[in-house]
Formats: structure tokens, C-alpha cells, sequence
């Protein structure tokens, strides 16, 4: 039996039997302090959650405590935890803001020279990995003009060596000519010494640049 109807039976039993409210609640086994003090109303679950999502949306930057805080002032009757527990359960929990660190020392290049202000002028190789289905690795090479965005040659493989970097480069010098200078990182396909033997016949080899 539920605490509200056992009230109901102790009121039954006084009004019938004109007897003491401690007699009636020992007849029923009812504890007296539950009859004199009934439990409090909570909040309804589903309405609690709607008004979660109206307050997050108010305010994406609100946490669930200061989303409990919100609910008292309103006359919600709930527990800080109740809140924690739905606010988590609702996704409503705000990310982490991440602090950019910021970079030490300087570049030995000057950030105007690396600017490109015309076509073919600075290309830029790099390397982008995903998976298939089935989980295996791939591989894609891009090359790209950094004055026009033009994708220049690409290759996508399980495997891209160092030649396949070279055989881009000349692709894209045929179509293009040469480039005057080639901005790449010190990934393990780019510096191997077939890339450094192809800027040199081309007579930009000094002109190499390795971001880092």
C-alpha cells in the first residue's frame, strides 16, 4: 500500500472508530511522522527534462548547477543530484574549453615570404590518412597551388613512396611548369633524397621549404 492511501486509511480508521491517531497508525502499521509530515511532490520526469533543454539552449554555457539554481528560483522542487543525473542523461553537458597554446620561438623563413602571391609561385605537398571498410589504412597524397587552391596531382594507395611523390611533381610540371618554391613537412616520404635529386635538376632546390 502506498503512503498516501495508508493517510487515507488512518483518517478512515479515526473518523469510524473514534479512536487516537497513534492507535489507527499502529492498527496499519503506518508511522506517524509519514502521516504528519507526507512526502513532498516531485517534480515530473518528463516536464524536469523539457525544462533542462529550454534552460540549455538559453544558455549553452549553463552547467547543471547553475541549471538547478535556475529550477529553485522557479519553485521546481528537485535535488541537485536528480539534476546532474538528467542533465547528463540529455547530453547537456558543456565541452571543455580547450586553451590554444601558442607557438614557441620564431620561424627562420619570414611569414611575408611564405605568401604566395601569384599562381605557381609556393606548392604545397601533405599527406591525408583514413580506412576503409574493412579497416585497412589509406593514403593520399595532395598537391596543391596555394595562391589559386588548384589541386595540382594526387595518388591514393595503401602505400605512396617517395617516387610517387616525384612522379606528382612532374605531372604537375608538365601541365604548370616549374613552381618557385614547394612548402612540405619532414614526413619520411618527403625528404628522402629522390625529392631533394628533382628540385635540384630543377634548380629550386634551395628554394625547398619544410614547415614545421
Amino acid at each position: 500500500m502506498s503512503p498516501a492511501r495508508r493517510r487515507e486509511a488512518v483518517a478512515h480508521l479515526r473518523q469510524r472508530y473514534q479512536v487516537s491517531e497513534r492507535r489507527a497508525c499502529r492498527a496499519i502499521g503506518q508511522n506517524r511522522s509519514t502521516q504528519r509530515r507526507p512526502r513532498p511532490v516531485l517534480a515530473p520526469e518528463e516536464a524536469l527534462r523539457a525544462r533542462l533543454r529550454e534552460l540549455s539552449a538559453l544558455w549553452p554555457r549553463y552547467g547543471y548547477r547553475r541549471a538547478w539554481a535556475q529550477l529553485r528560483l522557479e519553485g521546481w522542487l528537485v535535488h541537485r543530484k536528480r539534476v546532474q543525473r538528467l542533465w547528463r542523461e540529455e547530453g547537456l553537458r558543456v565541452p571543455v574549453q580547450t586553451i590554444k597554446r601558442r607557438r614557441l620561438g620564431q620561424s627562420t623563413v619570414p611569414a611575408s615570404r611564405l605568401r604566395a602571391e601569384r599562381p605557381n609561385q609556393v606548392w604545397a605537398l601533405d599527406f591525408l590518412f583514413d580506412s576503409t571498410a574493412d579497416g585497412r589504412p589509406l593514403k593520399v597524397l595532395s598537391l596543391c597551388d596555394e595562391f589559386t587552391r588548384e589541386n595540382l596531382a594526387r595518388r591514393v594507395g595503401r602505400s605512396v613512396t617517395a617516387d610517387d611523390v616525384v612522379g606528382a611533381l612532374e605531372e604537375a610540371r608538365l601541365r604548370r611548369g616549374s613552381p618557385e618554391c614547394i612548402r612540405c613537412d619532414n614526413g619520411p616520404e618527403l625528404i628522402a633524397a629522390a625529392i631533394r635529386d628533382w628540385c635540384r635538376i630543377q634548380r629550386h632546390g634551395d628554394l625547398l621549404h619544410r614547415a614545421r
